[in-house]
């Protein structure tokens, strides 16, 4: 699910139809923006999605998939943890990326989460209060905060929903749009978020018939998949923002088949 935070402006429903972005589309819908992604294994593969689609039409590979904590990937830099720290599959696992464009006009940045809301996102969040503002923000965290947490895990991550929706009301003033996107978003997750003034676009959904795309672990997706993630959070942010989405809704130089079976 993405959760949309927006200013006070009356809110607008959005386009049904997903656009199949190039890169040099990519390039011009996040001219001059900060995105900042935050989540677990499943938000990196989008935030490394998001970073190739801004250099290149390809899709990521398995193993780039697959890699955590590497130094280098696609002209990013690991800025902390990973192979800077301890590779490990426990709570505390750390993992900050960047990637700045050669040109100096993207700038992408990853933290990896292991909860929705923890003294730890709080520093994250501060960081972003006093550096400079992101223009657009996307958080996944559920598979960790039910499965690593002891049996108060569901009471623990509602309330830690309500801790994240408040902190990001008290930040809107950053930028004229936030976006959360909850891949593993439950019923509750899409109330909350409506109960404070979000539109939400269901993931979820699109991808209910998408079963041969995910890995054999049941969690996580494949290439295909994070770039129809990707195309669908770009159709969304570029609605937000106003701006014209390409006369498009099929991947270009090839025939638009059915997503899902």
């Amino acid at each position: 699910m993405v959760f949309c935070l927006e200013n006070e402006e009356q809110r607008r429903s959005l386009r049904s139809t997903m656009v199949h972005f190039q890169a040099s589309e990519v390039q011009q819908l996040l001219h001059n923006k900060f995105v900042v992604i935050l989540g677990d294994s499943i938000q990196r593969a989008v935030y490394k999605d998001l970073v190739l689609l801004l250099q290149k039409d390809s899709l990521l590979t398995a193993a780039q998939l697959k890699a955590k904590g590497e130094l280098s990937f696609e002209q990013d830099q690991l800025v902390a943890g990973g192979q800077l720290g301890e590779l490990h599959n426990g709570t505390q696992y750390r993992e900050v990326r960047q990637f700045c464009s050669g040109s100096g006009h993207h700038l992408v940045r990853f933290y990896f989460l292991t909860r929705v809301y923890s003294e730890y996102l709080e520093g994250i969040l501060e960081e972003l209060t006093y550096g400079p503002a992101p223009d657009l923000v996307i958080i996944n965290s559920c598979l960790w905060d039910l499965s690593r947490y002891g049996r108060c895990s569901m009471e623990s991550y509602r309330e830690n929903l309500e801790r994240v929706f408040m902190r990001m009301d008290q930040l809107q003033p950053l930028a004229a749009s936030l976006r959360r996107d909850v891949v593993e978003g439950n019923f509750y997750s899409a109330t909350l978020a409506g109960d404070h003034y979000f539109d939400v676009l269901d993931l979820h959904f699109h991808f209910r018939h998408a079963v041969r795309h995910r890995h054999w672990d049941g969690i996580h997706w494949d290439q295909h998949a994070h770039r129809h993630i990707s195309h669908l959070l770009l159709t969304h942010v570029a609605d937000a923002w106003g701006v014209e989405l390409p006369k498009r809704n099929y991947p270009p130089g090839e025939p638009y088949h059915k997503w899902g079976g």
